[in-house]
């Protein structure tokens, strides 16, 4: 049974830092795609950032500059890296495992939440 699993998260201050881990267990097939969402009330849930199992990258605009996704594969992890936090950056943090012949995976979300 697919397990992902989300730490990190919490309070900080703007222009802040914080380090989202996401890890995946319980299957022996090769993880696809791994990416970071993020949903606030009444908004749909918007994607982050995403990274293929060849490392290749995708950061949405609002993250461009500040958020680096990156994963290690031998530990089936994916982190988001945040770095210059705003309070628009508040939110509950979604991580999405692919694995390309099951379908995908959700871990549970995680808040960040960024003080002005």
């Amino acid at each position: 049974q697919v397990q992902v699993v989300v730490s990190g998260g919490g309070l900080v201050q703007a222009g802040g830092s914080l380090r989202l881990s996401c890890a995946a267990s319980g299957s022996i097939f090769s993880i696809g795609a791994m990416a970071w969402y993020r949903q606030t009330p009444g908004k749909q849930r918007e994607l982050v950032a995403s990274i293929t199992s060849g490392g290749s990258t995708f950061h949405a605009d609002s993250a461009k500059g500040r958020f680096i996704i990156s994963r290690d594969n031998a530990k089936n992890t994916v982190y988001l890296h945040m770095n210059g936090l705003k309070p628009e950056d508040t939110a509950v943090y979604y991580c999405s495992v692919t694995y390309p012949t099951r379908g995908d995976y959700w871990g549970q979300g995680t808040q960040v939440t960024v003080s002005s």
